[in-house]
This record gives C-alpha cells, sequence and structure tokens, in this order.
C-alpha cells in the first residue's frame, strides 16, 4: 500500500495534464487576438506621428525657403529630419505626396509638395483606408 500511495505523488495523472493542456489553450485563445491588436494599434500611432511630423516639416520647409520642397528627400538634404520614416507599409518609399494648389504656391511655375498622406491601401481598425489619413 505504501509503494503505490508513493508512485501516485511523484507524476500527473492524463486527466490533469488534459486540463492543464485545455486551460492554456483557452487562455492563448484569449490572449492572442489581443496581443494582435494591440500591435496593429501601435503601428497606427506610429502613421499619425509620422504623418504629423512630415506635414509640419514641409510647412517649415516651404516658410523658412519661401518653396514647398520637390520631394521629401528635400527634407533630409536641408537638415530638417535626419531619415525618411517608413509608411505602415513598413517602408519609406510608400508615400504619397499631394502637390501645392498653384494659385497659393510661392512659385506658381514650380510647384512642390504640400502635404503626404500613407500609400496603403488597406484599410485601419477604424474601418477607414490609411491612405485617407491626413494627420
Amino acid at each position: 500500500m505504501k509503494v503505490s500511495a508513493r508512485m501516485r505523488q511523484r507524476g500527473f495523472t492524463l486527466i490533469e495534464m488534459v486540463i492543464v493542456i485545455v486551460i492554456m489553450g483557452v487562455l492563448m485563445a484569449i490572449a492572442l487576438p489581443m496581443y494582435n491588436q494591440s500591435i496593429t494599434r501601435a503601428k497606427e500611432a506610429r502613421l499619425r506621428h509620422n504623418l504629423v511630423t512630415l506635414n509640419k516639416l514641409i510647412q517649415e520647409y516651404s516658410l523658412d525657403k519661401k518653396q514647398a520642397p520637390q520631394s521629401l528627400q528635400d527634407l533630409v538634404d536641408a537638415g530638417y529630419i535626419k531619415f525618411i520614416p517608413d509608411d505602415i507599409t513598413g517602408s519609406n518609399t510608400t508615400w504619397q505626396t499631394e502637390s501645392e494648389d498653384p494659385e497659393k504656391a510661392w512659385n506658381p511655375d514650380q510647384t512642390g509638395i504640400a502635404s503626404v498622406h500613407s500609400g496603403s491601401d488597406q484599410a485601419s481598425s477604424e474601418g477607414s483606408p490609411y491612405s485617407s489619413w491626413t494627420k
């Protein structure tokens, strides 16, 4: 009788192991969607910050130079920013630029960039496309 009592205390039964695995599976099923959602929110927050920063720098460049930048690289070359930040796509080459209105431009013959927006056609967590975000 003493031997079987010791054997029973050394390990887990199959039922106990199955219960633990089921509980862990349920917890993972709850946690994984929340994790993915938090990653999406972080990417969207970074996109908003990058949009605000780039559009602000375009305005500052235009006011300082009395001419809008011709490309985002002009902001880097002039020292307004160290590098062009990534779009939500993960690349800094997908930004879409909007040209200045020639009637409001510093030089109507040479219009530049008035603002930028995302080049992604994906929908945000809000349902609107990232490309419609301006700030």
